[in-house]
């Protein structure tokens, strides 16, 4: 679970700045190694709880922080000298009635460049961040990737199109142009490489996911590369035949053939007018349901035309 450093403080967001300083000397109290001997987890704990004030002390720092919204963002695109440059944590715990930080045996911190502390002499506290120096000389991390949630019409999964998007970047506004592939389906994910956030100690950036999905189109219908529609027609025609026109996703009218005794909820098939294969070469098909319309309501003269029929058998 992500940390959340209002919570390691033991406070609310809306916490004032007097509410995270008294929070914190109370926690530091408790926790501080020299109250804790040889307790990791003391240690452990001193350490998180100091870099929460460090982040909630500072005006700036709090801000960033309440748009990523948790430690573990932070700490994504923060490395712990930012979280610590201009902090000074011997004036803090003096503040806090530590003692004299120069005294025999006082468990001390030395301010690196950029911010980071060392702790001077021997005791508990020598290795308070040793976790946090060794960040400094990590590896270069890959930055964070993103996702966004993009909906598109059938026509522009079918056929494809260019898109573009803003997108928030830190204090600047990217825009992204990229294409939709002819034959994407709902469900699938488009990977923008490099599009993401910024890496980590000069590390490359993350990706951007673009999450599709599909507006539901008045008439059409898709499944996997096959395209259907439903057509309705009379029952003369049904017994008769006939020709009807039937709309494509591409735009066109293509007419189609009803042979005579089409049955209810038969399905002609056209060929190669569905969805591109996304992978491979060729089309799906389109598929017309024919629905016959049996009339609920007949003249004087059409009852006695189907009484004359059923006499003859049909």
């Amino acid at each position: 679970m992500a940390e959340d450093y209002y919570k390691l403080l033991g406070l609310e967001k809306s916490a004032t700045a007097e509410d995270i300083k008294k929070a914190y000397r109370k926690l530091a109290l408790k926790w501080h190694p020299d109250k804790n001997p040889n307790n990791k987890a003391a240690e452990e704990k001193f350490k998180k709880i100091s870099e929460a004030y460090a982040v909630l002390s500072d005006p700036k720092k709090r801000e960033e922080y309440d748009t990523f919204g948790s430690a573990d963002q932070f700490r994504q695109r923060y490395t712990q000298e930012d979280i610590f440059r201009g902090f000074d944590l011997n004036d803090i715990l003096r503040s806090f009635g530590f003692g004299d930080p120069g005294g025999e045996g006082a468990r001390t911190f030395r301010t690196n460049r950029g911010g980071g502390f060392t702790f001077t002499q021997g005791g508990p506290f020598s290795d308070i961040f040793e976790g946090e120096r060794q960040r400094f000389s990590r590896a270069p991390q890959k930055g964070q990737d993103f996702e966004y949630n993009l909906s598109i019409t059938l026509e522009e999964s079918v056929l494809g199109a260019e898109k573009k998007l803003a997108l928030q970047k830190n204090d600047a506004v990217e825009e992204i142009n990229f294409k939709i592939p002819p034959g994407i389906n709902s469900g699938k994910k488009l990977r923008l490489t490099g599009k993401g956030g910024p890496g980590i100690d000069r590390g490359p950036p993350g990706d951007l996911y673009i999450n599709i999905s599909i507006i539901p189109h008045p008439i059409l219908a898709r499944d996997g590369n096959d395209i259907y529609i439903d057509k309705v027609i009379n029952f003369s025609q049904a017994v008769l035949g006939t020709s009807i026109d039937v709309p494509t996703i591409e735009g066109a009218m293509k007419r189609i053939k009803i042979p005579p005794g089409t049955q209810n909820n038969t399905k002609i098939r056209m060929k190669g007018f569905g969805v591109p294969r996304l992978k491979g070469t060729g089309k799906g098909d389109q598929f017309v349901k024919i629905i016959v319309d049996v009339p609920k309501r007949l003249t004087e003269r059409q009852i006695e035309l189907v009484r004359q029929l059923a006499e003859e058998g049909f």
